[in-house]
């Protein structure tokens, strides 16, 4: 092997290592980015079904005083 291949394929490993090695860390980046934005749709997805359970609470609530017989009492004499 002449001194120039040596010296040409020294600086394609060398380029290609840092190719690879920068490759290397924009995957790191986008696993770290899109596994921050899976747990802060985590977080919003668990105060979303906090809420919906809370309202589902209270159309229950709802529900049981308008079908109580004394509601209806009640409205017929506010009507009066």
């Amino acid at each position: 092997m002449s001194g120039t291949t040596m010296i040409v394929l020294i600086v394609l490993i060398s380029v290609g290592s840092g190719v690879i090695y920068d490759m290397y860390k924009k995957h790191l980046e986008f696993k770290h980015k899109t596994l921050d934005s899976n747990n802060q749709a985590n977080q919003q997805l668990h105060a979303m079904q906090a809420q919906v359970s809370e309202l589902k609470n209270r159309v229950q609530t709802l529900e049981a005083i308008v079908t109580d017989s004394s509601f209806d009492v009640k409205n017929e004499i506010n009507k009066l």
